[in-house]
Formats: structure tokens, C-alpha cells, sequence
């Protein structure tokens, strides 16, 4: 594993979204589009996670999450959609072979209790 400085660290803009809709695009059967509030400062951005065989839309509903906010943008899909953030979690099976990583379910962040929405996690 390589170091990066605090600097680099700084770069990365973590947030708390609550997510607003959640939904299995038509085209997956493991990407879940979500559509994530972020308070009146940065609105609402578009997150596609790979947690479809894990969790449903419903699940995720209501519920506050730690997102990336700051990164490209990335095509998702055959309509080519921008994903503009990016649900952390952990992912306890990245120690496993790679063919017995995907039955793993990852760990979803919540929050012990509600904070506004884009609040900066440091």
C-alpha cells in the first residue's frame, strides 16, 4: 500500500447524504441508482453502487450516508449516466479469493444519529 500526504487526503471531500430515491436500473441486476441530498450548499447528486445483491432500494430510503463528492464523474450504464459521488462502506471480504468476494455483503456506514445534510466528515 502506498502513503499519500495529509495534503492529498484534504483533497478528498467526504460528505453525509440522505439518500432521496433508489432504484435498479433496467439494464443492471447489481448497480443501484441512487439520487442523494446534500443539502442546499451542493444539492442533490446521482450515485451508482454495486450493493444490489445485498440491499434494496427501499432499505436505503430515508437513511444518511458517507459519500465521496469530489470525484470525476463516471459513465454508468448504456445511457452513459454520470455517477457523481461515491457510497463508502467496507468490504469485508477483500481478504477472499476473488470468486468468494462477491458473496460478501458490504458493511453500509449509518449514523448514530442525524446531522444535517453535507455535513464534511474529517
Amino acid at each position: 500500500m502506498d502513503n499519500i500526504s495529509f495534503d492529498d487526503f484534504e483533497k478528498v471531500d467526504i460528505r453525509i447524504g440522505t439518500v432521496v430515491s433508489a432504484e435498479v436500473p433496467e439494464w443492471s441486476h447489481w448497480v443501484m441508482k441512487l439520487k442523494v441530498d446534500f443539502g442546499p450548499e451542493i444539492g442533490e447528486k446521482q450515485c451508482f453502487s454495486g450493493i444490489m445483491k445485498f440491499y434494496k432500494p427501499e432499505e436505503l430510503l430515508g437513511k444518511q450516508f458517507p459519500f465521496v463528492i469530489n470525484l470525476e464523474p463516471r459513465k454508468m450504464g448504456p445511457e452513459r449516466e454520470a455517477s457523481e459521488a461515491m457510497m463508502i462502506m467496507a468490504a469485508p471480504g477483500d481478504n477472499l479469493p476473488e470468486e468468494e468476494m462477491e458473496d460478501v455483503a458490504p458493511v453500509l456506514f449509518q449514523l448514530q444519529n442525524k446531522v444535517a445534510d453535507g455535513t464534511k466528515v474529517r
